[in-house]
């Protein structure tokens, strides 16, 4: 992965080039942004960009091991009262959490959803 000083300058170069780059990428940070706050993911706006994109990733990642194993996405939101099982549920940040922990922890908890489906031999289980 690049550090964020050669992809700075690649940008800077990029944006020379295509004069409509920069507003390209802020759009698509807040198209991505309110996705990941429709998640129930708190975003305080200092993140960059490339942490927005790896929350992303990890929140997409979780989703799919949730749907892979049974889970619905829409009950088992942050924002559900009672989910079907509180194992699928997107783990919340915890106010000015570092992206590198909250993407730990969200990765732990997409670990967590694998190894049930493997502890349940592969079949889907839903528990009230």
């Amino acid at each position: 992965m690049a550090d964020a000083g050669s992809s700075d300058a690649y940008e800077e170069r990029e944006e020379a080039l295509d004069p409509h780059r920069r507003e390209e990428r802020r759009r698509v940070r807040q198209e991505t942004i309110a996705h990941l706050e429709s998640r129930g993911v708190h975003i305080t706006g200092s993140e960059s960009d490339t942490e927005i994109g790896d929350l992303e990733d990890a929140v997409e990642r979780f989703e799919q091991e949730v749907d892979a194993h049974g889970g619905d996405l829409f009950v088992d939101t942050g924002a559900a009262r009672e989910p079907d099982d509180p194992l699928f549920v997107l783990p919340k940040r915890r106010g000015h959490e570092p992206i590198a922990e909250y993407l730990g922890r969200i990765d732990e908890a997409t670990m967590r959803v694998q190894r049930r489906g493997r502890d349940e031999g592969g079949r889907a289980g839903r528990h009230r």
